[in-house]
């Protein structure tokens, strides 16, 4: 049961608090067989950020079923860094479940047919450096998504091409986004030269895009860090997840905060 139908319930009589506390109880762990996963459903109400699956290091099978409770659970699972294999594997799986299926090129997100994510009006723009790094910029996407924003989406436009760049930054501009994730490998300066050309705060995701010296993301890990620009944060090497939650915690916040000026 879900909490609200519990408290619901409670309001109307139709449930003791004894009954309701236990209820409440229950609902906030969930375990997946006896030690393989304990899922988290009540991590979204504390936090505003939903419970993500790791699907690295994972078998198959537990994997699977991780995925399968989530969803019984709370009608949604966005799964990350998900190898070729696996995707195909598991895409095989939720279509005999009958559940949707939005994927990225290593990141899902799966769901009951009818469930509908809430719309928070928060608006956030993503721009990625290069065609290698759309991957990553696409995990920030489906976590943006999923925690109620919109995306505005600009590709293939780093620094060598600096018209593009322009461009780009020109229709975030435009489009009145409230915070911009920077996806960008090799040297990773892209998200130094947005943060220095806009007011906009920026989320800068270094990826492991690189060769040679430095290379893995490394070189892209320092360059952001090192940043003389001040509007940047800086995540881990490829974290689009956690640059994805922490932009939708901001724009979401932002947008709250317009509306009650607006009223």
């Amino acid at each position: 049961m879900e909490i609200r139908k519990i408290l619901d319930k409670l309001a109307r009589g139709e449930m003791t608090v004894a009954a309701a506390e236990q209820e409440l109880r229950i609902y906030s762990i969930e375990y997946v067989e006896k030690n393989l996963a304990k899922i988290d459903p009540l991590r979204e109400l504390r936090s505003g950020i939903p419970e993500v699956i790791f699907a690295q290091g994972k078998e198959f099978k537990d994997l699977l079923k991780i995925i399968l409770a989530t969803v019984s659970k709370k009608k949604f699972a966005v799964i990350s860094k998900v190898s070729t294999e696996y995707k195909e594997r598991l895409c095989t799986e939720f279509e005999k479940s009958n559940l949707k299926i939005s994927k990225g090129i290593n990141t899902i997100l799966v769901s009951t047919k009818f469930h509908r994510f809430p719309k928070r009006n928060g608006k956030i723009g993503i721009l990625c450096a290069g065609t290698s790094d759309i991957k990553i910029a696409e995990e920030a996407k489906i976590m943006a998504e999923v925690m109620g924003c919109q995306t505005v989406i600009e590709y293939d436009v780093g620094i060598s091409g600096i018209h593009r760049t322009l461009k780009a930054i020109a229709n975030m501009i435009d489009a009145k986004v409230h915070i911009i994730i920077v996806v960008a490998g090799m040297e990773g300066a892209l998200g130094s030269f947005v943060s220095s050309v806009t007011d906009i705060p920026v989320v800068g995701v270094p990826t492991s895009i690189g060769y040679g010296f430095a290379s893995n993301g490394i070189a892209a890990l320092a360059s952001m860090l090192q940043t003389c620009t001040m509007g940047m944060t800086v995540v881990n090497i490829d974290n689009g997840i956690g640059a994805g939650a922490f932009a939708a915690m901001v724009a979401n916040k932002m947008s709250a905060e317009q509306k009650k000026k607006a009223i």
